[in-house]
């Protein structure tokens, strides 16, 4: 018998930076029920879905009782008696009772925790792990970029450039790669106290939050952490960089203040291309603003061979990553379920990533719970990497700890990951 959806009702939480955000609730015709939380992002992309908030005066504005509202008086009355095994078509009539674009009416949050409660509601039923729920085709379990420094809105604006990651590619387990991505954490504190770098505290997504001279020191910082805690920088252990260069894009101008400089799309180029000839960098997300497409065509010319990644230039939205194939933009794209608002749009970029040749990079955002929902949405794309933060803190350790029980439980083999495209 078809399982359908019987009731939802959501409620305000709070995510890991006390925030508001919303957990819905989704029962079965079985009498199955369970609850998906919804993250929410600090340095969010102007074309991305909409994240509907309250106005008003608590939470400073911020406050999702309204929007948890209109879960039951809304969404419920459409999507009452519906199949919840057909995600495809759940998620299509989500979209039409939304009813804009940009998911601005009642907001991506709503969608989206319907979205995953409601799968989750069918795995449950169906006792099997969630990543087989949603599978899309063989699940993979994704290699991690893991934060160790911060910097931009993550960190109170100290550096620039957004997180100086590690991705720790040649180690013959996940097991093993967070053995060490915590020895090279700790690693790195031990440096920044020894070298009496002031560290403003651990920042929104578990990195150290340093006050650097130069978004370059981060990097060569970042290369001798690896070296000391015995691994081979390149080797074993390389870097990605979120630069989130949006954020510090001005009229036409890429503002370094804490170095005292301005540059060209053309300078940052320039800047990144020496950073790849000189440090271990396999990856570079958002390296250019989100509109600056002459630039990004410029830096896919000139660094095409490293992975290339769109967050706030692609937003998870299919037409925008569409567009960015046309413009020779980039050569990878990072997904993060709330840009977009559903499962089935964000497993449809994963595919056409896959599709047009470009890497996916499943996300996390600054704004997390401690639902593990993306750990098994990661393995069901087959992305083959996640990014979700550092290793200090429950809301990031809770995905990073459902991976460990999908390798060690579920028998999924950690893939060996170089960056070579």
């Amino acid at each position: 018998m078809s399982l359908t959806l019987q009731n939802l009702r959501a409620l305000e939480i709070l995510d890991s930076r006390g925030r508001p955000t919303l957990a819905v609730e989704a029962w079965l015709s079985d009498g199955t029920r369970a609850t998906a939380q919804v993250p929410s992002g600090a340095s969010t992309g102007t074309h991305e879905a909409n994240e509907k908030r309250d106005g008003g005066e608590r939470y400073g504005g911020k406050g999702v009782r309204e929007v948890a509202g209109t879960v039951a008086s809304v969404f419920l009355p459409g999507l009452l008696g519906l199949s919840a095994e057909d995600q495809r078509a759940l998620d299509a009539r989500l979209i039409e009772i939304e009813g804009t674009a940009n998911k601005s009416r009642y907001g991506a949050n709503a969608t989206l925790g319907i979205s995953c409660a409601v799968a989750r509601a069918v795995s449950a039923s169906r006792r099997e792990p969630l990543f087989r729920t949603l599978a899309v085709g063989p699940p993979l379990l994704p290699v991690p970029m893991i934060n160790i420094l911060s910097g931009g809105l993550h960190a109170g604006g100290n550096l620039e450039f957004q997180d100086f990651l590690i991705v720790p590619h040649g180690f013959p387990t996940l097991a093993d790669a967070l053995e060490a991505t915590v020895r090279i954490h700790t690693t790195a504190g031990e440096i920044l106290r020894r070298s009496g770098y002031a560290l403003t505290g651990v920042a929104d997504e578990g990195g150290w939050g340093p006050l650097l001279p130069s978004n370059e020191e981060a990097m060569f910082l970042l290369t001798i952490a690896i070296a000391e805690a015995g691994y081979l920088p390149g080797a074993q252990v390389s870097i990605a960089l979120d630069v989130a260069a949006t954020q510090f894009y001005r009229e036409g101008k890429y503002h370094l203040a804490s170095e005292g400089r301005e540059l060209t799309s053309g300078q940052m180029v320039d800047l990144l291309a020496r950073w790849c000839g000189s440090y271990p960098v396999i990856s570079i997300e958002d390296g250019l603003a989100e509109d600056d497409w002459d630039g990004w065509a410029e830096l896919t010319a000139r660094l095409g061979s490293v992975q290339l990644v769109g967050d706030d230039l692609f937003t998870t939205n299919a037409a925008r990553l569409r567009d960015g194939v046309r413009r020779k933009a980039a050569n990878a794209v990072l997904v993060k379920m709330n840009q977009i608002g559903t499962l089935t749009e964000t497993l449809d970029v994963c595919a056409l990533a896959r599709e047009i040749g470009y890497s996916a990079v499943v996300s996390a955002r600054s704004g997390e719970t401690e639902d593990s929902f993306l750990a098994d949405l990661a393995v069901a794309s087959g992305a083959g990497q996640i990014k979700i933060g550092s290793v200090t803190r429950s809301e990031r350790l809770a995905k990073y700890n459902r991976l460990l029980e999908l390798e060690a439980w579920e028998g999924l083999a950690f893939p060996r990951y170089d960056g070579n495209r």
